[in-house]
């Protein structure tokens, strides 16, 4: 499975318009004249534009004039965005001119432009933390309908083929709500679903809450709120196959799935696991990528209205570049939605 071509493929026969804050950040940069050049991304850089070329030129990165380049400061809609923030803001307190200086921080102008509808998606974090880049996120274009926390995905992909769909896992939550409660959780479970649609190419997602326990087999506070959040899950999206609570082998495995939980759907055949907590789905996908040489693919986060990504600080020019194209998939699903 070569998913990360289907990933870009994908985005090519849509281009969608992507922000990158960050404009000048060398990486991002580089990125972007890839992206550009493939045309797996209409860009919008954001930053002067003279400190941008410049850098395009020492860097000898021919494609970045393509890129729609937007100074903050000296933008025509900067009045138009301050004023949108300020409405979005003023029953938190902020007045318009708190309004007037949050405009010029790129992460915020960004999430402005998405929210006016001049842009679809957006990808920071080279030089920012988590925190910085979700907080407009949040305040400005908000969460899915129906959803109340963001979370993280991960696509892991095993070298053991009859798992999942040809070796391709979502795991969720593995980035962003330590506890999350039974409500939360099914939450989780319902857009982890969905990013294996739009980002994995997921045509029948099958979701596993997984837990130590299954179908009883174990009896503890937090078995009942994975059961609890199962029930709720399938209330929120009743288009999703989903089952739980099932431990990881009666997950993956038909055979422990047949004789543990009989007459599930899910059980065995699950390509979706929703784990119950961000320790154990962090502690597991690492375990699985060193271990089992697995390859990891995220976090991409989820939950938000239309997609914003967070990169890490020490990602590469190739990292950055594919999460152009993931957030691009992202953006085609929540038209759809």
């Amino acid at each position: 499975m070569d998913l990360i071509n289907d990933i870009i493929e994908r985005a090519k026969a849509n281009p969608q318009r992507i922000v990158l804050p960050e404009g000048d950040e060398e990486r991002t940069l580089r990125a972007a004249d890839r992206a550009l050049a493939e045309k797996v991304a209409d860009i919008i850089l954001l930053g002067d534009h003279d400190k941008i070329m410049a850098t395009a030129k020492d860097c000898w990165l021919p494609n970045i004039g393509k890129a729609n380049i937007i100074n903050p400061a000296t933008s025509p809609k900067r009045e138009e965005y301050a004023n949108l923030l300020y409405e979005l803001r003023k029953h938190k307190g902020m007045t318009i001119e708190q309004a007037q200086a949050k405009v010029l921080d790129p992460l915020y102008f960004g999430c402005l432009i998405i929210k006016s509808g001049d842009a679809d998606g957006q990808l920071a974090g080279a030089r920012n933390t988590t925190g910085n880049v979700l907080r407009p996120a949040l305040q400005i274009i908000k969460t899915s309908p129906g959803i109340s926390c963001v979370s993280g995905a991960m696509l892991v992909i095993s070298h053991e083929k009859q798992y999942g769909v040809d070796g391709l896992i979502v795991m969720g939550d593995v980035a962003v709500t330590p506890v999350p409660d039974a409500k939360q959780l099914a939450e989780i479970a319902v857009c982890t679903a969905r990013t294996a649609k739009a980002v994995a190419g997921f045509t029948d997602p099958q979701v596993a809450m997984l837990s130590f326990s299954t179908k009883g087999s174990a009896s503890h506070e937090v078995v009942d709120k994975v059961v609890e959040a199962t029930k709720l899950a399938k209330q929120l999206d009743p288009s999703i196959k989903i089952d739980g609570e099932l431990q990881a082998d009666a997950a993956l495995v038909p055979s422990v799935g047949a004789s543990k939980a009989p007459g599930s759907d899910v059980a065995g055949h699950a390509n979706v696991l929703i784990v119950p907590n961000l320790e154990v789905g962090n502690i597991a996908y690492k375990l699985v990528q060193r271990l089992g040489n697995a390859d990891a693919i995220g976090p991409i986060l989820q939950g938000i209205a239309r997609p914003v990504n967070d990169l890490s600080r020490g990602c590469s020019v190739d990292d950055v570049y594919k999460m152009i194209a993931i957030t691009a998939n992202q953006a085609i699903a929540a038209k759809k939605d």
